[in-house]
């Protein structure tokens, strides 16, 4: 087996951090980063954390003209007491090993990938931010960067880790945000690649939210591309919805991205005895609950926002507010909890956190 323990070369020049109290998301970046190469007859080697730097790469890699490339997204969070946590890890490394086989990206051993993090988490974790609401952002992606313009998977990829200290997702924060139902574009079809955290998928998705922005809405509602009816997701966020009593989610059906925030979203509902039901719901039917007054609450959930409650809804000339444009109690006593198990403010049952501490060297 290929040695895969990790080199660390510190960086000599520590840069200035932003301060906590003005962090937008997404736009600094740590003093370090993961890097790992794939090469093929090989498998996955070199592993390195090296001060963050510009790559150097060919023109002619694929993923700049056939896109094989796949990303995931999970946070450190700063207790009271100064301890860095991680929020189920473990399943953020799962899925991007899922998005791996739909993209014929090499597999990366899980394990060590949680140990990659870790270490990149430790050796930065001055960057982890203590104002309240905000985080480290953790990105790791793979890129193909075979210099070959054939169709074909590459022979060659990066697996690489960056982070970045980050406030609200949304400027709105925890209050609602406007929601537009998209009609006329199409994200992903059950057999394509939306179940899949891959960067094509967001670029499909610019246009429609572009146009939105625009009209003042901050995301956009996706509904399945062949009948152009049931619900799916918005953009950076799974969807719950809330009718006379039972929270609803669409169900995953190949097109929708497993969330590991909605699982989490719906372990809490089922921990609570609230009735949480996965299935297709069209928009018909979020139209009828809301003229008979049944929609009683909808949010988002996601690793960016956590829970992004629904004020507005435009659908088909329609505008459909929702609890008056409030937040709903269930919207934040899940926020709340979720949010409260990540900081480290509350107990944590589900046994979700993981704790970054300080550990012997170990090789894979």
């Amino acid at each position: 087996m290929v040695d895969q323990s990790i080199r660390v070369e510190e960086s000599e020049s520590r840069k200035s951090k932003p301060n906590s109290n003005e962090l937008v998301f997404g736009r600094y970046f740590t003093d370090h980063m993961f890097v790992m190469d794939y090469t093929e007859g090989i498998g996955w080697h070199n592993a390195s954390i090296i001060p963050y730097q510009d790559l150097s790469i060919s023109p002619a890699a694929m993923i700049f003209h056939y896109g094989q490339s796949v990303f995931e997204g999970l946070k450190a969070f700063r207790t009271q007491n100064g301890d860095v946590q991680l929020f189920r890890p473990e399943k953020n490394v799962q899925r991007l090993n899922h998005s791996n086989a739909r993209l014929v990206i090499p597999p990366i051993d899980e394990q060590f990938g949680l140990e990659a993090i870790r270490q990149l988490v430790e050796l930065d974790k001055d960057w982890v931010p203590d104002a309240e609401g905000t985080s480290l952002y953790i990105r790791p992606f793979i890129i193909s960067n075979e210099p070959y313009l054939g169709v074909s998977p590459s022979s060659q990829y990066k697996f690489i880790i960056i982070m970045s200290p980050v406030g609200s997702y949304y400027k709105e924060g925890i209050n609602p945000v406007k929601i537009a139902v998209e009609n006329k574009y199409v994200r992903a079809v059950k057999g394509g690649t939306g179940e899949a955290k891959t960067g094509g998928n967001y670029a499909s998705s610019l246009k429609a939210q572009e146009m939105v922005e625009k009209e003042g809405y901050s995301q956009v509602l996706w509904l399945d591309g062949v009948e152009r009816k049931y619900i799916e997701e918005v953009g950076s966020m799974n969807v719950f919805f809330k009718i006379n009593g039972e929270v609803i989610t669409p169900a995953l059906n190949g097109s929708i991205l497993p969330g590991i925030t909605r699982d989490s979203v719906i372990q809490l509902l089922k921990h609570w005895d609230v009735p949480v039901t996965e299935r297709r719901v069209s928009m018909e039917e979020l139209y009828q609950a809301h003229q008979d007054g049944t929609l009683e609450e909808a949010f988002g959930s996601g690793t960016a926002a956590v829970i992004s409650p629904i004020g507005e809804l435009y659908w088909e000339d329609h505008h459909l507010t929702i609890n008056e444009g409030k937040t709903g109690e269930l919207s934040k006593k899940i926020y709340d909890t979720i949010t409260g198990i990540q900081y480290g403010n509350i107990e944590d049952p589900f046994n979700w956190v993981v704790k970054v501490e300080k550990k012997t060297k170990v090789n894979y």
